[in-house]
């Protein structure tokens, strides 16, 4: 069958910014705006910028690139596409198992996703609601601890989480996929804006520019580099099914290669506002910018309690983690769905259902770990850090991994160069090469670090 014959039975984007947009949401989440600054902060400011633009150069273009071209080829659900794909070029069925890898891995992280998603929802109505207003150091960590520590309370935010996930996911991809993506993202980004706008009118903003963006090397070590590589890898949603199901509603005519640079381009745009929009924050209040994965829900919150307007900024600001937390969710959860509805013959509605309520409920275990049964570990590991690690550390890298060595080593260069439209140009030979030797290299080098099996000094 050809490509330009087969079509996806879900829908197609408007347009090519439809799917820009879409895509943009997808990697656009909490990596973003929550994760890149801090680790940027604990791994010496401009320096670990440089490297992370490299790694999304190196690694992330071109696996994201071979992402999207399977899905727009195959035009059906990962599981699907990976298994008509081996049979039009020849290989084992048993290549399917990229697709089950990749639902497998965007499901799962829904699980926890969600659940720290609540956060930021209940983090929006505190901040509104003047909660933070002259808080200490103290007073925060007591604050996020009650949080956590409340399996009510989590439940609550988790569950309002995913019913909005659900609801956009249930109304297809122009009525509930694109029309939502259509808002948040701009939303999501006039937000990011004002924030800015605001750390532009703080003291130490320069000083927070010249951490950011002044590369001092010797700051940044071998972990560091691996911590980019990672970084640049999970920030673009690579491996997890998420942007071979949108490439599968990508119109035929769209230029894969300029659309993923565009989604690249704009995904590290926002990571880098969102640190520009931080860290004059942080040393305007004399707060630490490498003080971890606290910075964002015991740290700036004292700023936001001090600052002019400070009950104005905080709340956006957590909006902006709420909207880039569910452009993200609603593509974690799309291919699972389009699996249901392609292989049991379900509705949509029944198939957002059945799937978002398994995740819901396993999410529960993953809130449950939080607290309730936090002393219950297996090689001391909750319930929550077996699947996140499971899933980032392992399903992912594999999944990114077996993809760049179906599109560069078993599809027909026939096959690449119709789906690309780059004929045997120096780009397509460069993106090829890149895809067969170095982004694999850095792949297995990101998966052997995460589980421990490479362990360099900092």
């Amino acid at each position: 069958m050809m490509t330009e014959k087969r079509k996806s039975m879900h829908g197609q984007w408007s347009s090519r910014w439809a799917f820009i947009l879409a895509a943009t949401g997808s990697a656009v989440g909490l990596g973003n705006i929550w994760r890149f600054p801090y680790i940027t902060g604990e791994n010496g400011g401009g320096a670990f910028l440089c490297i992370y633009v490299l790694c999304v150069l190196l690694v992330g273009i071109p696996i994201m690139m071979a992402e999207v071209m399977l899905g727009r080829r195959g035009r059906q659900t990962p599981i699907n596409t990976m298994r008509t794909l081996a049979r039009e070029e020849g290989r084992s069925e048993w290549w399917q198992c990229i697709g089950w890898i990749g639902i497998a891995a965007g499901f799962l992280v829904l699980t926890f996703y969600s659940v720290v998603a609540g956060w930021t929802l209940a983090y929006v109505g505190r901040a509104a609601s003047g909660f933070f207003n002259n808080t200490t150091a103290e007073d925060t960590r007591v604050i996020f601890t009650q949080l956590i520590s409340n399996p009510k309370s989590l439940l609550i935010w988790h569950t309002i989480f995913m019913a909005l996930t659900m609801m956009v996911v249930s109304h297809g991809v122009t009525a509930g996929l694109e029309r939502t993506v259509r808002f948040l993202m701009p939303t999501l980004f006039i937000i990011l804006i004002v924030l800015v706008g605001y750390a532009m009118t703080t003291e130490k903003f320069v000083d927070g520019l010249v951490y950011l963006f002044t590369p001092d090397f010797t700051k940044i070590s071998a972990t560091g580099v691996f911590i980019a590589l990672g970084q640049a890898f999970f920030s673009l949603s690579l491996g997890m099914g998420a942007i071979m199901i949108y490439g599968a509603y990508l119109p035929q005519k769209t230029s894969i290669a300029s659309t993923s640079c565009i989604i690249a381009f704009i995904d590290t745009f926002i990571a880098i506002l969102a640190g520009i929009a931080i860290f004059p924050i942080v040393f305007t209040y004399a707060l630490e910018p490498s003080e971890g994965s606290g910075l964002i829900f015991k740290t700036l919150p004292i700023a936001f309690g001090q600052m002019p307007f400070g009950q104005l900024i905080g709340t956006l600001f957590f909006l902006l983690l709420v909207f880039a937390a569910l452009t993200s969710a609603i593509s974690l959860l799309e291919p699972t769905v389009t699996w249901l509805i392609e292989s049991h013959g379900m509705s949509r509605i029944m198939a957002t259902l059945s799937s978002g309520m398994f995740a819901w409920l396993i999410g529960i275990g993953c809130l449950l770990s939080l607290n309730v049964w936090a002393g219950s570990t297996l090689f001391g590991l909750t319930f929550f850090d077996i699947i996140e690690g499971f899933t980032t550390n392992v399903l992912l890298p594999l999944g990114g991994l077996l993809i760049a060595i179906f599109a560069s080593w078993l599809m027909s260069h026939k096959s690449t160069t119709e789906e690309l439209a780059l004929g045997n140009s120096t780009l397509f030979s460069t993106w090829k090469i890149t895809l067969q030797y170095i982004a694999p290299i850095f792949v297995v080098l990101i998966f052997l670090n995460a589980i421990g099996l490479l362990k360099f000094g900092s």
